[in-house]
């Protein structure tokens, strides 16, 4: 039988769900899990700090006007009071229902051993928020990402496209709540566009411009494959 939780113990709040701070129990709200960094937002940008939360217990989360996103993450990463020097996560968030999305950032402050969640959230309606890259380079290819699975447009990005599903990919956003379990396409059309796709869709801009030739499947004979031996040679009756 696996090892369940102790009664009592830390591992209950991730059950409980989030949790402002003021409805934390005593013994989840230990002074040493207490984020300076919370009360330094509200005193410096008031209002554009929306909502605080705090999940599992000492994970806090701060909500933030997403029109303000680049203003208020460049003073946590450069101010030497927060010196969030290190970004380990940009991701997104979409519960369905017509409800916004979130965009998700992990910060970590090496020389303060501190963490934050910062959230923004878009309507449906303005999926549009600006690119932290010029802060943290670690975040191009994480807003690459959000955007290909998501939908979500970065302004200012120096590249933004898809990286895991192909360029030409017309059937939309595979995270997103409304998505198709099976896609939007029918079997039938997804195995059609499969088959009639261009090598070139497999090469980047890059490899193409140096004049590298596109890999192609060489056609079967008529009278079906050529025998070969073990060895892999074509045999005789083959040649």
């Amino acid at each position: 039988m696996a090892d369940q939780p102790k009664a009592g113990s830390a591992l209950d709040a991730v059950q409980a769900g989030p949790a402002t701070e003021a409805a934390l129990p005593a013994r989840l709200a230990p002074t040493d899990l207490h984020n300076p960094s919370v009360d330094a937002l509200r005193a410096r940008f008031g209002a554009a700090v929306l909502h605080h939360e705090v999940t599992a217990g000492d994970q806090h989360v701060v909500y933030l006007e997403a029109g303000r996103n680049v203003e208020i993450l460049r003073w946590l990463k450069e101010d030497p009071t927060q010196h969030y020097d290190f970004l380990a996560d940009v991701t997104a968030v979409d519960f369905g229902g017509g409800r916004p999305l979130q965009v998700v950032y992990q910060l970590w402050s090496m020389p303060h051993r501190r963490a934050l969640r910062v959230k923004c959230e878009l309507p449906l309606t303005a999926l549009t928020i600006d690119s932290v890259q010029p802060l943290w380079k670690t975040a191009d290819w994480l807003e690459r990402e959000v955007y290909d699975l998501f939908g979500i447009e970065f302004a200012g990005h120096p590249d933004l496209r898809r990286i895991l599903m192909p360029e030409n990919y017309a059937e939309g956003h595979p995270l997103r709540k409304d998505f198709p379990l099976r896609g939007r396409f029918t079997r039938a059309e997804q195995t059609r566009r499969a088959l009639s796709q261009d090598p070139n869709d497999q090469y980047i801009p890059a490899e193409l411009a140096m004049g590298r030739e596109p890999q192609q499947a060489t056609p079967m004979p008529a009278g079906g494959p050529i025998p070969t031996d073990r060895s892999g040679g074509a045999t005789g009756a083959g040649r």
